[in-house]
Parts: structure tokens; C-alpha cells; sequence
């Protein structure tokens, strides 16, 4: 992997992780057109770990109140959110545990499940906005509850799919049961870190993370990192905004023309 497809794909992995479109679909999808071929995890370690940074920059306040409080078993709202973010962990930690290889499989099945998956999140986009505006008109909305957080972490086990958005699984879902527009996003965002750091530990500790064994250079590797550190701040910063609008509808025409490209090339 040179510097060029290192820039790209830190771009799309940061762009991408927070808006929904499916970071994961976008990755097969480049990798395919650009002909890049990786043998382990590293650069895929890498990148996350930019967008997981980038996320703690943008929420280190809500963040830090929730470890300090929850450290010093105060009973407050950071505690509480805390608590709720690690039960939305759980659906995702049993896929985890339970279907890993199977999920992996997925991921050299090529474009057709990109392009599938794709379809059904310009889907789920679409009926999230209808059902939170009706919602949202009805005056029907709440603060995220255990109750949210758990079914958003059901959303999130599902999203592992590639080209299935997680953002805009967990967002849409979120949106669709009645939560405030103003803390959907956000919980959104702090809910991946804590699957997304297990996740490069335990790929680290098995062995995935082995930049020097599969040729990828330092070079790379920083200029991956800083592409994606740096779009995913944008992309962070702009999906909360377009969630306090609720306004879907261009991302799911967009998921639903690279979906349908995605199944449509391979045919031609």
C-alpha cells in the first residue's frame, strides 16, 4: 500500500464511519476499484483507531464525566449514560464472540453483499425519518432510556455487515423509537468506542496487527491515520447537525445508487 492509497482509504474510513453510508462497505468498495489487497488488519486498526480518537475529541467532556462519575459510583445523568452505553455493547459483543468468522467470510464475498446491504440502509434511513417526524410532530419524543440504548445496540450487532450503516443503523433506530434529536448522535458516536477499541485488542493480542510482517510502512500508516483522524472530525461534527434537521433523504438516494452500482458492474 502506497501514500496515495493510504490518503484514500484514511478519507473514506473517516468520512464514512460517521456519516451513514457504511464505513466498512465504502473501504470494499475502494479497495476494490484502487485493486488493494491486505493480508491482516493493521491498516483496518489503524484508521479506527483515528476515528475513535477523533470521537474522544469531540465528546472528551461527556466523556470524562461519565468515567469520573462512574468511577466514583455517583449517581448522576454521566452515570447513567454510562450504563446505557455499555448495555448497548452487548448485542455486538455476543456477535462478536459467537460469529466472528462468520462475519469475516462476509467481507471477501465482494460487492454483492456491499451493494444488498447498501439498499437496505437507504431503507432503514428513509422509514426512520418518516416515523421521527411523525414523532417529532406529535410531540412523542423522550430521552434515550435503557430500553433505547439496548435496541440501538441491537441495531449496532447488526451493522456489522459491510455496507450495512452503523451509524445510520443506530441513528435511524434511535430517531425511529422517539429520541431527541439532540442526543441520538452523540450516543450514537460514544457507543462504538468501547466495541471498536475491544475489537483492535483482541485482533492485536491474536496477532492481526502485524504492519511490519505484511509490508506496510510507517509512511502509510501515518498518512492513513491522520486522513482519517481528520475527516472523521468533520464528519462527526456535520452528522449532528444533520440530525437536529432529521434529514435523510440525499444519503439514502446516495446508498441507494452505489448499492445498486455495486450489484449491477460486476454483471456487466
Amino acid at each position: 500500500m502506497n501514500g496515495f492509497e493510504a490518503l484514500v482509504l484514511g478519507l473514506v474510513q473517516g468520512f464514512t464511519e460517521f456519516l451513514p453510508v457504511s464505513s466498512s462497505g465504502h473501504l470494499v468498495i475502494v479497495k476494490h476499484l484502487f485493486g488493494i489487497e491486505t493480508t491482516d488488519a493493521s491498516f483496518e486498526i489503524i484508521v479506527h483507531a483515528a476515528t475513535v480518537l477523533s470521537t474522544v475529541v469531540v465528546f472528551w467532556k461527556p466523556l470524562w464525566e461519565m468515567v469520573r462519575d462512574t468511577l466514583s459510583f455517583r449517581k448522576t445523568e454521566s452515570t447513567g449514560m454510562a450504563l446505557r452505553i455499555l448495555l448497548s455493547t452487548l448485542p455486538v459483543l455476543v456477535v462478536g464472540l459467537f460469529f466472528k468468522d462468520k462475519i469475516e467470510a462476509l467481507f471477501t464475498g465482494g460487492l454483492s453483499i456491499v451493494g444488498w446491504m447498501l439498499l437496505l440502509t437507504a431503507a432503514f434511513l428513509l422509514l426512520s425519518q418518516w416515523l421521527s417526524g411523525i414523532r417529532q410532530k406529535q410531540g412523542n419524543t423522550h430521552p434515550i432510556g435503557y430500553r433505547d440504548a439496548f435496541l440501538m445496540g441491537i441495531a449496532q450487532a447488526f451493522a456489522v455487515l459491510p455496507g450495512l450503516s452503523r451509524s445510520g443503523a443506530t441513528i435511524a433506530t434511535g430517531l425511529s423509537l422517539g429520541g431527541h434529536k439532540d442526543k441520538v448522535a452523540p450516543f450514537s458516536f460514544m457507543m462504538v468506542l468501547i466495541p471498536v477499541l475491544g475489537e483492535a485488542f483482541l485482533e492485536i493480542v491474536s496477532g492481526g496487527f502485524a504492519p511490519a510482517v505484511t509490508g506496510l510502512s510507517f509512511h502509510a500508516m501515518a498518512i492513513g491515520f491522520l486522513a482519517a483522524f481528520t475527516a472523521g472530525l468533520l464528519a462527526c461534527k456535520l452528522m449532528i447537525a444533520i440530525v437536529r434537521k432529521v434529514r435523510f433523504t440525499w444519503f439514502a438516494v446516495y446508498c441507494l445508487l452505489v448499492g445498486l452500482a455495486c450489484l449491477l458492474v460486476p454483471l456487466l
